[in-house]
C-alpha cells in the first residue's frame, strides 16, 4: 500500500461501534501543539478530544495534505460545552441533522464542513443547540422548498437561505428543514425517518411553467436527464412550453449503500443511481484513491458518463500535480464526494473539447466515469476505468 496513503488512512480512520452522544468541547482561543515523533493529525485529536474538522479548521493546511513532522506547531482548539456526536457506519451529515432535528445547514457550518465533505465513523461531530427563533418541519412526500415556504408563510428566498439550499435543489422525505422565524407558525408533528429502502425509487412533483423556462434549464435545475423529462412528459424536441403549463418532474430517491471501509466508495450504477447523485451543475471533490489529494469539480455535461471541470485554476494545478505535473488520458481511481457521500469513482485529466469554466487553465472538461458509464462516441464500456470503479470501492 502507498505510504502516503496508508497514513491518510491512519490518520482519519477510527474503529468505533459505540453510539455517543455526549457533552464536550467546541473550541474559542486555540491553543499550540508541537508535533513529537509518531504524531498523526488522529492522535492530537484524540489526545485534545477534539474532532479533526476542528483541527482542519484551524490548520487549512492539512486537509490536501495530513502528513506533519516532528517539530511543526499544530493549532489546537480549547474546550467549552458543547453536545458531540461520535460518527457511525454509513453515517452521513444529513442523517446526524435528522437525528438531532437540526437543520442541515446548521451542521454543516458548526463542524465547518462544505457541501458534500465526507465524514467518517469514529469522527465526533458537533451537534448545534436548536434556535430559539427558529423551527423545524419534517419534509413530507411531494413537499418542495417553495410549498413548505407557502405553507409557512415564509418568502422562498429566506426559506433557501435558512437552510443553505440553492433554488432548484432537491429535499427529500424525512429531511429536517429550518422554518425562519418571520413564520410565527409551529411546523406539525411528524417522524423524522430518512428513506430506509435499499433500491432507488421514485417520486412526482409538478412544476408549473414560468417566463423563461425551457426543457433544459428545467432539466438541470431538478437534477434529471433532459430526456428523461421529454420522455415522462410525451414531449418532442421541438415542444415549445407555455407560461402556466404544468409538468411532471421525476425526484429519484437514491439510498445509501455501505462500503468495505471508509477509504472506499459507494458502488452505484450510472444510469440508476450516481447521476442522480452528481447531476448537471452539481459541484463536488475529488480525492485521489492513491495519494489522497483533494480538490473540487463541477459536472457540467455529459451523458454516458459525467463531463467535469475543475472549479478553480488551483484545482487543476493540483490535477495536474496527481497526474505526474501532465495533464493526462491516463484513468485513475478516484472518490467523489458529494452531499455527505463517498462514491466510487475513475478519473481521467486530459481537458478536451466543450469548456464551461472560465479562468481555471483547464481549456475543456476531463472524464469522469462510475459504475457502467460508457463511452460517448461510441456507447461502449471502457474497461480500465470500470477496474478503476472497482479500485475506489473495495472489490
Amino acid at each position: 500500500m502507498n505510504k502516503k496513503f496508508k497514513k491518510i488512512i491512519i490518520g482519519t480512520a477510527i474503529a468505533s461501534t459505540v453510539l455517543t452522544s455526549t457533552m464536550t468541547s467546541a473550541f474559542a482561543n486555540p491553543l499550540t501543539h508541537r508535533v513529537a515523533a509518531g504524531d498523526t493529525l488522529w492522535i492530537i485529536s484524540q489526545k485534545y478530544q477534539v474532532s479533526l474538522e476542528e483541527i482542519y479548521r484551524l490548520n487549512p493546511q492539512y486537509r490536501n495534505n495530513t502528513a506533519i513532522n516532528a517539530g511543526d506547531v499544530v493549532k489546537v482548539p480549547t474546550k467549552q460545552q458543547q453536545t458531540t456526536y461520535t460518527v457511525q457506519q454509513n453515517d452521513t451529515p444529513w442523517i446526524i441533522s435528522n437525528k438531532f432535528k437540526v437543520s442541515l445547514n446548521d451542521f454543516l457550518k458548526i463542524n465547518g464542513l462544505r457541501e458534500g465533505q465526507h465524514i467518517y465513523p469514529g469522527q465526533r461531530m458537533l451537534i448545534p443547540s436548536t434556535s430559539s427563533n427558529t423551527s423545524t418541519y419534517t419534509v413530507q412526500n411531494n413537499d418542495t422548498p417553495w410549498i413548505i415556504s407557502n405553507k409557512f408563510n415564509v418568502s422562498l428566498k429566506e426559506f433557501l437561505n435558512a437552510n443553505g439550499l440553492k433554488e432548484g435543489q432537491h429535499i427529500y422525505p424525512g429531511q429536517t428543514v429550518t422554518i425562519p422565524s418571520t413564520s410565527g407558525a409551529v411546523p406539525p408533528a411528524s417522524n423524522p425517518t430518512p428513506p430506509t429502502s435499499s433500491t432507488p425509487s421514485k417520486s412526482y412533483i409538478t412544476h408549473t411553467v414560468k417566463n423563461g423556462d425551457n426543457l433544459w434549464t428545467l432539466s438541470i435545475q431538478y437534477g434529471i436527464p433532459f430526456k428523461e423529462l421529454q420522455n415522462v412528459n410525451g414531449l418532442r424536441d421541438n415542444h415549445v412550453l407555455r407560461i402556466g403549463d404544468r409538468l411532471t418532474i421525476p425526484v429519484h430517491h437514491i439510498p445509501v449503500k455501505s462500503t468495505p471501509g471508509p477509504q472506499y466508495g459507494e458502488l452505484l450504477d450510472w444510469w440508476t443511481e450516481a447521476q442522480y447523485v452528481v447531476p448537471i451543475g452539481k459541484v463536488f471533490i475529488v480525492e485521489d484513491f492513491h495519494t489522497g489529494r483533494r480538490w473540487s469539480m463541477k459536472r457540467t455535461i455529459g451523458a454516458n458518463h459525467a463531463d467535469v471541470e475543475p472549479l478553480t485554476a488551483r484545482d487543476a494545478a493540483i490535477m495536474k500535480e496527481v497526474w505526474g505535473g501532465n495533464y493526462s488520458w491516463n484513468r485513475r481511481p478516484v472518490i467523489v464526494e458529494v452531499d455527505g457521500r463517498r462514491l466510487a469513482a475513475s478519473a481521467s485529466a486530459m481537458p478536451h473539447d466543450i469548456q464551461y469554466i472560465n479562468n481555471n487553465n483547464f481549456q475543456g472538461h476531463s472524464d469522469l466515469y462510475f459504475s457502467n458509464s460508457t463511452r460517448h462516441v461510441d456507447g461502449k464500456r471502457d474497461e480500465a476505468h470500470q477496474r478503476n470503479v472497482l479500485i475506489a470501492a473495495g472489490r
